[in-house]
């Protein structure tokens, strides 16, 4: 395979306001570090607006675009798993499409890369701007709970944007689970990784992809992948509540001898509601992994491809493309007269 120099990975969901800018960025920047060795791979998780057609524009005008069309929404991290999968090039630059994450950045990156001597340059957020006080709070809480807990050190306040080399990727490739946590991932494959100060731009357009109910579902994708923690956590509960009762039994025994005995619907109905909550939740936490091995279990591929548009050199290991007889095979796309 003649892999290109550079492979610039976006996963897409109704950004068609941004795509335009996007490619103009990117492209700059990407000339700007290899010239024309370089690909750029759309990758369309099932968006609702004109994502697709814009796509298949720019890969008809730019050789160098690749648009990879999902045949529904697999969500932000197997889009971006398929992109990779996907992609050829020496190094991997991976970006999101609503451009708060400079493509400018990309040739630092590089120099930070050669100059340490590394397989991953992580990009750390120093601000964040056109972000509610909120999101900012719930974002360092997430990470820095999330350090505590993992068993693999995942470094605050990154995201996905980041540059890799191509062994990297492949090591990262190597993982096959479901609930897919990439950044956690990649930090879980090791070799040298070094961080990359940046400010974090407002979105170009449009509004983000991650409301309230996705950005819980996703940190508790991050705990149960990365840590058994909650499940040790609800060990301790019970070892703790096991104490209580025997001390909460002396107090009754010591009541009843002495004719105190404490009488009362509420307190009794007060321990057992702790109790029962106490039991629902660890019941929850064991169904959740529970529910992990069962995903697994079903060995399903993590992404299916609809269509495609431009020259794709990789291939899909993790996927499969609608329409091939078996799983690790991209089809080129059907031509039209």
């Amino acid at each position: 395979m003649n892999r290109p120099a550079l492979s610039v990975v976006i996963p897409c969901y109704n950004e068609a306001a941004c795509l335009e800018a996007l490619h103009a960025r990117v492209s700059a920047a990407a000339r700007g570090c290899v010239g024309d060795d370089h690909e750029i791979v759309l990758v369309n998780d099932g968006s609702k607006d004109e994502s697709w057609q814009v796509m298949q524009r720019l890969s008809a005008a730019d050789p160098r675009v690749v648009a990879i069309n999902l045949s529904r929404n697999h969500g932000h991290q197997l889009a971006l798993t398929a992109g990779l999968d996907l992609c050829s090039g020496r190094q991997i630059l991976i970006i999101d499409a609503d451009l708060q994450d400079p493509p400018e950045l990309l040739g630092e990156m590089r120099a930070t890369m050669a100059r340490e001597n590394a397989d991953v340059v992580y990009a750390v957020r120093r601000r964040r701007e056109g972000e509610t006080f909120f999101k900012k709070l719930t974002a360092a809480a997430f990470y820095r709970v999330l350090d505590r807990v993992t068993d693999t050190p995942i470094p605050l306040d990154t995201g996905d944007f980041r540059l890799m080399s191509r062994r990297a990727l492949d090591a990262f490739l190597s993982l096959p689970e479901q609930a897919r946590f990439i950044r956690g991932m990649v930090a879980w494959v090791g070799f040298r990784q070094v961080p990359f100060l940046y400010d974090r731009a407002e979105r170009h357009a449009g509004e983000t992809k991650y409301p309230l109910s996705k950005m819980l579902r996703f940190a508790f994708d991050a705990v149960t992948g990365f840590s058994t923690a909650p499940l040790r956590f609800a060990s301790h509960i019970g070892l703790a509540l096991f104490f209580l009762s025997f001390l909460l039994l002396i107090y009754i025994a010591i009541g009843f001898f002495t004719g105190t005995a404490v009488q009362g619907w509420t307190s009794t109905m007060l321990v057992t509601v702790f109790l029962g909550a106490v039991q629902m939740f660890v019941l929850g936490m064991i169904g959740e992994y529970l529910g992990r091995l069962y995903v697994e279990s079903k060995r399903r591929p993590l992404y299916l491809v609809a269509d495609v548009a431009g020259p794709v050199q990789g291939t899909a290991t993790l996927g499969y493309r609608a329409g091939d007889g078996q799983m690790g095979e991209v089809a080129p796309a059907p031509t039209t007269d």
